[in-house]
């Protein structure tokens, strides 16, 4: 059997992987959850019709959406993770010496399946210093002011409930939860495939944070093969301010990468100045 990842498939594009079978399947009280085995990329996780991940790639996204802003600012230990329910941000959030980690991710059910089918993705989870929240990430970040070193939002892409947090409403109350040199790093979607949506977020966060810089990554199983995220900081630049040290046993993320991944090419550096 063929999966096909729906995301684009009104655009005429769409992405097939190979199953071999179905580990489970439920609908929760957000979104339609299913496992599959694949023939190539491992484990793979679908909701609503949409690849989250795999076993085969998510460390290049996993890697690069939490080391790129752990490296930049000088003193991480308060971190708050949105989305992200399979645990693989956190997992990497880990490897620094952090001192508190919230995890915000809305369906329980995520994380409940990630844990039973990807046991190595969400090891991280039961980490004494993580504090997992089931509660809308938009929501809950209103009634936190001045709090975090570090922001991470691993989201889905925007719609059902993933919508919310691609508005500016939202990236105001990152500010604002933000401490003094806070820094905030978010799934920003395809340059090839989403340029209008990635025009808009630059549109608004351009007025809201001192400095506004996208990165990407490679990513086999994702819509055109990249993935990229809105580096929003209220002091440390991404390529200035580089912690060197890198911690071990990491499969994608170097410094040589790091600084790389911000060097766009000239279409997108137009969509990213508007």
């Amino acid at each position: 059997m063929w999966i096909k990842d729906s995301w684009d498939e009104a655009e005429g594009r769409s992405i097939s992987i190979k199953v071999t079978d179905e580990c489970a399947r439920i609908t929760s009280e957000f979104q339609e959850i299913v496992i599959y085995n694949t023939e190539c990329f491992g484990r793979m996780m679908v909701i609503d019709g949409v690849i989250m991940l795999t076993e085969f790639d998510e460390f290049a996204y996993h890697e690069m959406i939490t080391h790129v802003p752990l490296h930049v600012h000088p003193d991480p230990k308060n971190v708050l993770v949105i989305g992200g329910g399979d645990g693989g941000t956190v997992r990497e959030v880990m490897k620094h010496s952090v001192e508190n980690v919230i995890l915000c991710e809305i369906d329980k059910e995520v994380i409940r399946l990630s844990k039973e089918f990807f046991p190595d993705i969400a090891s991280g989870l039961d980490d004494p210093r993580v504090h997992i929240i089931n509660e809308n990430g938009a929501s809950f970040i209103k009634n936190h002011k001045n709090t975090y070193d570090v922001i991470i939002v691993d989201s889905t892409d925007p719609f059902g409930p993933g919508e919310a947090l691609f508005r500016e409403e939202f990236y105001r109350d990152i500010h604002t939860a933000l401490i003094a040199d806070g820094i905030a790093v978010t799934q920003s979607e395809s340059m090839f495939y989403h340029k209008e949506t990635i025009e808009r977020l630059f549109s608004f966060n351009r007025n809201i944070f001192p400095l506004v810089k996208y990165y990407y990554t490679l990513v086999p199983t994702y819509p055109s093969g990249i993935i990229g995220f809105s580096f929003c900081s209220k002091r440390y630049d991404p390529l200035e301010n580089i912690r060197p040290c890198i911690p071990a046993g990491l499969n994608y993320y170097t410094g040589g990468i790091h600084r790389a991944s911000f060097v766009l090419p000239g279409f997108m550096q137009k969509v990213i100045r508007g």
